[in-house]
């Protein structure tokens, strides 16, 4: 049982790991998934598994009731502060100069380490905006 259950969270992985810029929704993975033989409750376990592992950053939009899943195990992402648009869900990453100097203001001004990779952002996307 165990040789499947990490079977099932390889391919869970492989597959967040080619998006890792996109919020997906559980039901956008299981469809995803399905062909592996991977169950909607498997996803959802895996994901729990990921993000308490921090490989999976969990997130909702304002006014939604669905929750979305963005992989984050990669090292670009942990070194950026991310940005979430309130309006069409999308995570930018903040450039690496940016985030160091938000940290370091912080930091400076208010003795408080900011946690990059658990960080979001929320606003309005420039597509969004027009």
């Amino acid at each position: 049982m165990q040789e499947y259950k990490t079977r099932q969270r390889r391919l869970l992985t492989e597959y967040l790991s080619r998006h890792p810029d996109e919020k997906l929704s559980v039901k956008q993975i299981a469809a995803a998934l399905a062909g592996e033989g991977i169950s909607l409750s498997a996803v959802y376990r895996n994901l729990s598994a990921l993000e308490n592992s921090g490989m999976v950053k969990k997130c909702g939009i304002k006014g939604g009731r669905e929750v979305f899943y963005q992989y984050m195990d990669i090292q670009q992402c942990r070194e950026h502060l991310h940005l979430s648009c309130k309006k069409c869900g999308k995570i930018f990453h903040l450039n690496t100069k940016d985030s160091d100097a938000f940290v370091n203001v912080i930091a400076g001004s208010e003795g408080f380490v900011v946690d990059k990779v658990k960080t979001i952002i929320y606003g309005t996307c420039r597509e969004c905006q027009e």
